[in-house]
């Protein structure tokens, strides 16, 4: 069976692991259903040089690379990030979880203490409410205590905190590769094979 996500980009530094991240899904056959903010907006711009059109969105704004079949990729869903009757926003849309990435500390602020102010936020509140996987990838530093209150917050009502702090272990020649295995993590927590990253094994 199709599993469904929610990939919602807001603005902090890291846009490169959020359509790594949307590649990645969508070539295993899943369909994402995307939503971004002004601000994820804006650093896509900055970072990636990709300007977007919210409200009259296209997907090829993105440039994507999906590597595999176009009958076997799954299928991605744009909403723009003020729709608040988009069927995220409700419980009774199945979805099998939803990733923040990257995930601005404002985003942070609002999930954590429950304040929905765009679909976003509400898209998070339900995952919450409905006791499914909820991650959260900020990409801050360094935090201050209000920061580490609010991911202690999120953490307590069910989130996985899944910083964009990448490892060096696995044989690092390109930053693709530091992009990867924050990715690779990613989709490990929602269940979905990937072979992005070399496993940890001991070199006795």
């Amino acid at each position: 069976m199709k599993r469904n996500f929610v990939l919602a980009i807001t603005g902090a530094s890291g846009a490169a692991y959020s359509l790594r991240l949307l590649e990645v899904l969508l070539a295993a056959g899943c369909d994402v259903y995307l939503t971004i903010s002004d601000a994820g907006s804006i650093v896509l711009k900055e970072e990636l040089g990709i300007k977007l059109n919210l409200p009259d969105f296209d997907p090829a704004m993105l440039k994507l690379t999906v590597k595999a079949d176009p009958s076997e990729a799954g299928h991605m869903h744009y909403y723009h990030f003020e729709n608040r009757v988009a069927p995220i926003a409700s419980g009774s849309f199945h979805t099998d979880g939803m990733v923040i990435c990257p995930c601005s500390t404002s985003t942070l602020g609002a999930v954590a203490h429950g304040v929905s102010m765009n679909l976003i936020h509400r898209a998070a509140e339900v995952h919450l409410k409905e006791r499914r996987r909820l991650i959260l990838v900020p990409r801050e530093t360094p935090l201050s205590l209000v920061h580490l209150k609010n991911l202690v917050l999120a953490a307590e009502a069910g989130a996985v905190i899944l910083p964009a702090m990448p490892a060096f272990y696995h044989g690092v020649a390109h930053v693709c590769d530091l992009v990867d295995f924050i990715v690779s993590r990613i989709c490990d927590q929602l269940g979905v094979d990937n072979a992005l990253v070399k496993r940890w094994a001991r070199r006795d």
